[in-house]
């Protein structure tokens, strides 16, 4: 499961060491750390990663074919989430140390930096090829943070980005090795560390309404 651990003034926020998954109980226990970061009133940075092959896999799709009934309140509670991290209060990177697919891509999306491991790992939205088309909000988060052309391709072809090729589209801001993608993001995220909570966050849910609010809509 999820687990935080606090430096100072940075929080780091490790996914967990499975394929990390958005099952209900992994967004409550991310959530639930995402409390305890936002209840704090000091400035601050968050970095976000994982242990292992993943980053995150996104949709718990076993979990969804066990609960048809409830696919639509549970894509909302995922695009909740994909809101809450975009405008986070505080300076977020994360450090993507495996694959991320689907949702793990799309909450990747939602920091405010990306840094990829550069040997190993794919970075992919596979959409296209699974049959299950963006969401109105999903679409919205990623054309907010790539160029027309890089969009495009992220989301029409169902590409799997390595790190290098993600650095080339503007998908990630800096790859790095394996044992260097954290101490990458936790250097950015230090140096981004000292800004006032309150007016970091006004700028960031003023710079991302238009996101927040196709987030906020009703699922077709």
């Amino acid at each position: 499961m999820p687990e935080l651990r606090r430096d100072d003034s940075l929080w780091i926020l490790d996914f967990g060491s499975d394929e990390n998954r958005f099952s209900p109980d992994w967004l409550d226990a991310v959530n639930g750390h995402l409390d305890e970061l936002e209840a704090a009133t000091e400035p601050g940075a968050l970095v976000t990663t994982a242990t292992g092959k993943f980053f995150s896999n996104g949709l718990d799709l076993d979990w969804v074919q066990a609960h048809p009934d409830q696919f639509f309140p549970y894509v909302k509670r995922v695009e909740e989430f994909l809101s809450r991290v975009l405008t986070l209060p505080v300076p977020t990177v994360c450090a993507i140390n495996g694959h991320a697919f689907g949702g793990g891509a799309l909450i990747a999306f939602s920091h405010d930096y990306r840094i990829m491991r550069g040997d190993r790992g794919f970075f992919c939205l596979p959409e296209a090829d699974i049959r299950i088309p963006f969401s109105v909000g999903m679409s919205a988060l990623v054309q907010s943070k790539l160029a027309p052309r890089s969009a495009i391709d992220a989301m029409t072809t169902a590409r799997r980005y390595g790190g290098a090729e993600a650095l080339s589209a503007g998908i990630v801001d800096a790859v790095a090795s394996e044992e260097e993608v954290l101490p990458t993001a936790i250097e950015l995220a230090r140096s981004l560390a000292g800004k006032d909570r309150g007016t970091l966050g006004t700028i960031k849910q003023r710079m991302f309404a238009s996101v927040t609010a196709a987030l906020a809509e009703p699922l077709a």
